[in-house]
């Protein structure tokens, strides 16, 4: 049975027995995993405070014969999220980026692009600056899930969006000018739609010298929210958590 290494993200993590502990894990080379981690509760020196969700560490794992998860040999820290200040809105973010990958990720499929998007924003995501990454990695969520047809046109007629007349509907992906407004649509501002065309053109620390109040690009956040909730059929907790923060 050989031992396998990456690079890996902590997204969850469940009691199961007296000390062990089983963990989900966002590999890099290997996609998501579950593993357990035999006395994770005891042994510091395999694991130490490396099973914090959101910590990005190297993994050690290994395939148990006719066992569907993993066997967690040990993390080593490479970024811990309490490297940082931790407040309820950065928390409630984290566990947001947590979810959504755990939910939206099929087992033992890679994919680097959600990888990079994810260590990138953890890197941005601080006490000060929370909004701008969370609004990124929600919005290039949709986009490399195949959820975000082109931007800057309408859904339905294909012709340019103008400023004022940008709708998007709880039920259908894209959005929508004047004309083809769907029933119920929420208005997207002029701003929130060039914000969003700059993310999907430049990487998020090319943003992070920027004011981002919780106030701004909301309507971009809501919109790619729903659009994952849509595609994964339910609510998401830790985005309701982070509402009534």
């Amino acid at each position: 049975m050989s031992v396998l290494t990456s690079e890996a993200v902590v997204l969850r993590t469940w009691p199961v027995h007296e000390a062990d502990l089983i963990v989900s894990l966002f590999t890099r080379d290997y996609g998501r995993l579950r593993g357990v981690a035999k006395a994770a509760l005891k042994s510091r020196r395999r694991f130490g405070g490396a099973l914090e969700p959101m910590t990005l560490a190297r993994a050690w794992f290994a395939e148990r014969p006719r066992q569907e998860l993993m066997r967690l040999d040990q993390l080593e820290i490479i970024r811990s999220p309490l490297s940082t200040p931790v407040d309820a809105v950065r928390m409630a973010i984290l566990s947001l980026y947590a979810e959504v990958l755990d939910e939206a990720l099929p087992e033992r499929d890679p994919q680097d692009s959600v990888f990079r998007l994810l260590a990138s924003v953890l890197e941005q995501t601080t006490t000060e600056q929370p909004w701008m990454p969370l609004t990124y990695f929600l919005l290039w969520m949709t986009r490399l899930m195949g959820l975000l047809p082109e931007i800057g046109r309408c859904t339905v007629c294909g012709e340019a969006l103008h400023a004022d007349e940008i709708s998007f509907s709880l039920y259908a992906d894209g959005l929508f000018c004047g004309v083809h407004r769907p029933d119920h649509a929420a208005e997207l501002c002029a701003d929130s739609l060039h914000l969003a065309q700059r993310m999907l053109r430049v990487p998020v620390s090319a943003l992070a010298g920027e004011p981002w109040p919780r106030r701004r690009a909301s309507d971009l956040r809501r919109f790619a929210l729903q659009a994952l909730e849509r595609h994964l059929e339910r609510r998401l907790r830790a985005a309701e958590t982070l509402a009534r923060l």
